[in-house]
């Protein structure tokens, strides 16, 4: 009889085999799959952000090229504390298959409390698992007045 292994954080995260809902995506099962993403965005949790991810994920965000959970973990632990007080929405745009294109918009403020609202576009393709394992983000900045915010918590 084999003796089980001591779980460790590597062993949990190789535990998200799956990551529903699964591709090939529905217009239902795409909307599904942007709120989940938002939801977990909305966290400022890289850890759980991350978990979405395959292990060797490529990313393109803005001018930043990424590869892996580890990389993904880092940039967002640096964008989120750059980018304080962050919120998003995700809006579906379109899917196919196993991918799925957003828009999006989200704000924030920086350390001299200059409000940002941040535009833009992204692609994503899913492995089989629901994991995704292409991210493609296009964004642009647009300073606005702590007044103009239309994204509250």
């Amino acid at each position: 009889m084999a003796v089980p292994k001591p779980r460790t954080d590597r062993m949990k995260e190789s535990d998200m085999s799956q990551c529903p809902p699964l591709p090939p995506y529905t217009e239902e099962t795409a909307r599904l799959k942007v709120q989940a993403a938002e939801d977990a965005w909305n966290s400022c949790d890289p850890e759980r952000v991350a978990l979405a991810y395959t292990e060797d994920s490529e990313w393109r965000n803005r001018d930043t090229f990424l590869r892996g959970r580890r990389e993904i973990r880092a940039f967002l632990r640096e964008k989120w504390s750059r980018e304080l007080d962050y919120r998003l929405r995700k809006e579906l745009w379109s899917y196919t298959g196993n991918r799925i294109s957003v828009r999006f918009e989200y704000e924030w403020h920086d350390t001299a409390r200059q409000w940002w609202r941040s535009y833009g576009n992204e692609q994503w393709e899913y492995d089989e698992n629901g994991l995704m394992r292409r991210r493609y983000a296009s964004i642009n900045d647009l300073p606005i007045a702590e007044a103009d915010r239309r994204i509250v918590h």
